[in-house]
């Protein structure tokens, strides 16, 4: 009798221990299309049964009323994934920017989890960039002079539509670092933010309204001018004084506080959120994409904590990776956002916030995610 209750006990915990090893973990993939599909679905396919067997056409994901895209799959805890997405053929395959397609995603299965992508293009809707590396119609200003700061140059991308239709108006976004996010020519590493692409490929899909984007070139006196003393100081008055009120008196804006923002990163991140909370009555809203909002001797956090008035009415997009400054960055941001929570900025609704920990800090990186803080901004 002793030996049978051995045996079964035994066998009772071979069996639990096979149910254990072949646990099942759920994989969310989400997809946000910067083209959405006209007359298809979105496709995953990849080297699992669940994923097709590279079948471009047997796995659909289900479009969200947000207009991403999302499946969620079980798989064996220990799998390894490799996977690409489709609208339904090898044919529609998702490509990059600049049209190329990319390596198979991969992942091997851990926990529940989620991947998350943004696709640039599809292979059939890819059209080449121009040669100039612009994508649509921008007009120069060279040598704008401001008070305190060097004098600087200045590009506007116009929206698509603004020699057609002569009489509308169009809300503005004021952008750091000018010369690194239209023009790969003028980037300093080569690559751009391509805001360019980004904001004509939402504009023509209605997710935003119609903007006129203003890129500020920086000098090499960037790192005074885009931080909090006097140079930061006279930079934002240069903005706000002497830029602003030239942009309004040549192009057709829409001049108020509410269609008007700023952006940049990392530094330009921090003098956008500066501007947006010293000139409330200017900027409703700054997008702050890798923000160095405090490290090392930066740190703007006293400035919000010895506030005391009523709350600024504006609204800031955040984010950040995980890699490399982006780590380092990670715990100021944190802690500028917990600052804000305590004045009464509710993430999820005056605060957008989103972290890639995949991400790293460069053009290549913020030029993937511009859209979120555009549609934040600008979202219809």
């Amino acid at each position: 009798m002793e030996t049978l209750l051995i045996s079964l006990f035994l066998v009772g915990a071979l069996y639990n221990f096979s149910i254990a090893q072949n646990k099942e973990k759920v994989i969310t993939f989400i997809v946000h299309p910067l083209v959405q599909p006209k007359d298809s679905s979105i496709y995953i396919t990849g080297s699992s049964p669940k994923l097709g067997n590279w079948d471009p056409a047997l796995t659909p994901l289900v479009k969200q009323k947000d207009g991403s895209w999302e499946i969620a799959i079980p798989f064996s805890e220990g799998e390894r994934l490799e996977f690409k997405f489709t609208k339904g053929s090898w044919a529609a395959e998702a490509v990059g920017a600049n049209g190329a397609v990319p390596q198979n995603h991969s992942l091997t299965v851990v926990n529940d989890s989620t991947f998350e992508i943004t696709i640039d293009n599809w292979k059939n809707d890819f059209h080449p960039r121009s040669l100039s590396g612009i994508f649509g119609k921008v007009v120069y200003f060279n040598n704008l002079e401001g008070k305190g700061i060097r004098p600087r140059n200045i590009i506007v991308w116009l929206p698509p539509n603004y020699d057609i239709n002569k009489k509308k108006r169009y809300p503005v976004l004021y952008m750091h670092d000018g010369q690194n996010i239209i023009d790969p020519a003028t980037s300093t590493f080569g690559v751009d933010w391509q805001i360019d692409e980004t904001a004509d490929s939402l504009i023509k899909q209605n997710k935003i309204k119609e903007i006129i984007i203003v890129g500020i070139y920086n000098t090499k006196d960037r790192n005074a001018e885009y931080s909090y003393g006097d140079m930061g100081h006279a930079y934002m008055d240069f903005i706000v004084d002497k830029l602003k009120p030239f942009i309004d008196s040549e192009f057709r804006t829409l001049p108020g506080r509410n269609n008007t923002a700023v952006m940049g990163s990392s530094m330009g991140g921090l003098i956008s959120l500066e501007l947006a909370w010293e000139h409330p009555e200017v900027f409703s809203a700054a997008g702050c994409l890798s923000p160095a909002f405090k490290i090392q001797e930066l740190n703007y956090l006293p400035f919000i904590e010895k506030y005391k008035g009523a709350k600024k009415k504006i609204k800031l997009y955040i984010d950040d990776g995980g890699i490399g400054l982006d780590a380092e960055l990670l715990p100021g941001i944190k802690k500028t956002i917990e600052a804000l929570n305590k004045k009464g900025y509710k993430t999820g609704k005056d605060i957008e916030w989103f972290y890639d920990p995949a991400a790293e800090h460069n053009e290549g990186a913020w030029a993937k995610r511009v859209w979120r803080p555009l549609v934040f901004m600008f979202g219809k």
